[in-house]
């Protein structure tokens, strides 16, 4: 598997993305990808928490083998969440995009993405943290809110080959993202935009409005319209998506 062939197996960490952070940069570290078993600092976006019971998911963080131009990192999650689908595809399993970095089975959450940089000038390096739900556990259901999707309510799946399958999802792919808008133009056709419907909340208000998307911009942002036909660009930083 050329560039991404390098893989480091750890039973229980912090986290892989902080593994990684510590690695950016490090030309020796370029294509290698970080599996832990368990993570005890597992993150999301704004700092919520990822649980997973150990052995229950997938938990890696792939270091890009090559910098990526500062001004398209941006684009770095949706092409990773395009990678994940392939690679869950091959597994029977035909998961849903759902912005900003999540991958849905019947609307419930399957994988997270968080990606981390390291930008000198105009170059970045780039890791991409990604977290599938596998196999189902019993206290899933207590422990997580809204309650998660895993693997095995589809198809069941072996984690080393789910792992196989997305480094070569990350090969195939990696030549795309020379072109960040290609990028985001091939994540709106896999998650069926224009058209799909989401309830967002801005982190500065606490009430969730209804809108149908309709593209995704440059920098991420999610383009929709309200029922009154106003339009307005949600920013990645900005709001979330609820379920």
């Amino acid at each position: 598997m050329q560039d991404f062939s390098r893989i480091v197996y750890t039973v229980r960490t912090g986290s892989t993305n902080e593994d990684a952070t510590a690695l950016l940069g490090d030309d020796a570290a370029a294509g290698m990808t970080i599996v832990a078993e368990e993570q005890t600092r597992g993150a999301g976006r704004k700092g919520r928490t990822w649980i997973a019971r150990p052995g229950s998911a997938l938990l890696f963080t792939t270091i890009l083998p090559r910098e990526l131009r500062a001004g398209d990192v941006w684009c770095v999650p949706f092409w990773t969440a395009l990678a994940v689908a392939d690679a869950l595809a091959r597994c029977s399993i035909l998961a849903e995009l759902h912005w900003p970095n999540d991958l849905l089975l019947h609307g419930r959450k399957l994988a997270g993405i968080l990606c981390i940089s390291r930008i000198i000038g105009q170059a970045a390096r780039v890791g991409c943290g990604v977290g599938i739900n596998v196999y189902r556990t019993p206290s899933a259901q207590r422990e997580i809110d809204p309650p998660p999707a895993f693997c095995d309510d589809a198809a069941r799946v072996d984690r080393n080959v789910l792992l196989t399958y997305c480094l070569e999802a990350f090969a195939s792919r990696l030549a795309l993202l020379d072109d960040a808008h290609a990028v985001a133009r091939q994540w709106e056709a896999r998650a069926g935009l224009p058209g799909q419907r989401y309830r967002l909340q801005r982190d500065s208000d606490e009430h969730a409005f209804e809108a149908t998307a309709i593209a995704l911009e440059s920098g991420g942002a999610l383009l929709v319209e309200r029922r009154d036909g106003s339009r307005e660009a949600v920013a990645l930083a900005d709001a979330r998506a609820l379920r």
